[in-house]
């Protein structure tokens, strides 16, 4: 059922002696500023607010940052829209990202409209999550400065903080790392209790591989086929309080193993959970958005795009390239613009991005990733030239500090003298150099 609401009657007005009828407009995509965006009561209480507590946990984890740094970071992310509520945390070092995914069979209420904002839950909200029994009533309540929950008679209140910068950045890593993954193994409770039980104890700096002996999964330290690498295997203990909860369990993993998603469901609540390549290293850190950012794209197409996905609540590149003629490659540049922004997230049941209603900036876009930026500076100090660009091979030169670095395209390959090449060789995206010859190439 569509509600059309306009902003002004239609009018009869005389001009030059004539009369003419002016219709007043009304668009789908006009978005609304609307102060609640959803209302209502959750039809299992205990499993979500076991789902959000554990949330918080994360938040509260740190795996390289200082105390002084953890307390410079908030909480969820909460996005009510598409008959879903979802709340998103990233750990303290943006190495761990979890969401809780409550779907449409997990609450009875209205969406009044959809929106996102970001809370800090404190004491009084995981007291009263805490507290929350089996087939009790509580109402949630996710506005535009405030997120509350009910029950008993009595209601906690969270008011809307500042969205990190840090996790803007995370957002932007950890969709695209999301979209490309697969699903690999899919565990019953059983084996999911069993294989968390398993993981050593202390702090873990080798990488481990998950693996399956027979019918049962187990952490290994030696690669096999099919296999997930899992960098910081200790964080996954994070999960021990949920795993006796849920049905089951499915494990995502990335095809260059820079990421790996684990996957809790309880009926119709989701857990997802998601661990960085390393433990050290942050999803905020990486640069898995660059190469979608080498071409530009026009401000018009941004727009479009984003009424688009606030008026469908997904965003799906295929079906958008087909409906409306443009190239998979243009898709791929606005999916990264809009993933940047932090636009756009990703459902790795539904096979598609979803759609956050955040205020955006195009230059956020550039602040928020200085390899971009500085590849940007070089070639607006002229200090990139083709060499060469014949057929599917580019050759460019980048003058650096006291040195010129070499870049060759070719095809799928791509290399880079520079050290940061070398010491990475792209698994942590693409250095300045080949991005600026890249941005050069695809601008000329």
């Amino acid at each position: 059922m569509l509600t059309y609401q306009y902003s002004s009657p239609s009018t009869i007005q005389k001009k030059n002696g004539q009369e003419e009828i002016l219709l007043s407009k009304y668009s789908e995509v006009q978005k609304k500023d609307a102060s609640c965006f959803f209302w209502g009561k959750l039809t299992n209480p205990y499993l979500t607010a076991r789902c959000l507590l554990t949330l918080s946990k994360v938040v509260k984890s740190s795996f390289n940052l200082s105390p002084f740094q953890m307390a410079m970071l908030k909480d969820p992310i909460v996005t009510a829209g598409n008959e879903r509520i979802r709340f998103e945390a990233f750990s303290h070092c943006a190495g761990v990202y979890a969401r809780v995914d409550v779907l449409p069979d997990g609450h009875d209420g209205e969406f009044l409209e959809n929106g996102t904002t970001n809370v800090d839950f404190n004491e009084p909200m995981l007291a009263a999550l805490g507290s929350v029994r089996k087939q009790e009533k509580v109402v949630l309540s996710v506005g535009k400065k405030e997120v509350s929950l009910s029950k008993n008679g009595q209601k906690v209140v969270e008011r809307k903080v500042p969205l990190p910068t840090k996790w803007i950045k995370g957002l932007t890593t950890v969709q695209l790392f999301l979209a490309d993954s697969e699903s690999v193994f899919k565990f019953n409770r059983i084996q999911a209790i069993q294989l968390i039980r398993s993981i050593p104890k202390g702090k873990i700096k080798n990488d481990y591989y998950l693996v399956m002996r027979g019918n049962r999964p187990q952490f290994s330290p030696v690669k096999t086929n099919n296999s997930i690498c899992i960098g910081g295997l200790h964080r996954l203990r994070l999960l021990e309080s949920l795993i006796p909860l849920a049905d089951s369990l499915e494990v995502f993993g990335h095809p260059k193993q820079q990421s790996s998603t684990w996957q809790l469901y309880f009926g119709n609540v989701r857990f997802s959970f998601s661990l960085s390549r390393d433990f050290w290293r942050g999803f905020s850190g990486e640069g898995a958005a660059l190469e979608s950012l080498v071409e530009d794209v026009p401000m018009s197409w941004i727009q479009h795009f984003d009424n688009y996905s606030y008026a469908n609540q997904t965003f799906n590149p295929t079906m958008l390239a087909i409906e409306e003629n443009m190239d998979f490659s243009q898709v791929d540049n606005l999916t990264g613009r809009l993933s940047a922004m932090g636009l756009l997230g990703y459902d790795l049941d539904d096979n598609a991005f979803f759609y956050r209603r955040l205020p955006f900036k195009l230059n956020r876009i550039l602040s928020l990733n200085p390899r971009l930026k500085n590849a940007e500076k070089l070639i607006t100090d002229g200090k990139v030239k083709i060499l060469s660009h014949a057929d599917n091979r580019v050759e460019g030169q980048v003058g650096g500090t006291g040195v010129n670095h070499l870049v060759l395209l070719e095809g799928e390959r791509q290399r880079c003298t520079c050290t940061w090449f070398s010491q990475y060789q792209g698994e942590r995206g693409i250095c300045k150099h080949i991005l600026a010859v890249k941005k050069l190439v695809a601008n000329q």
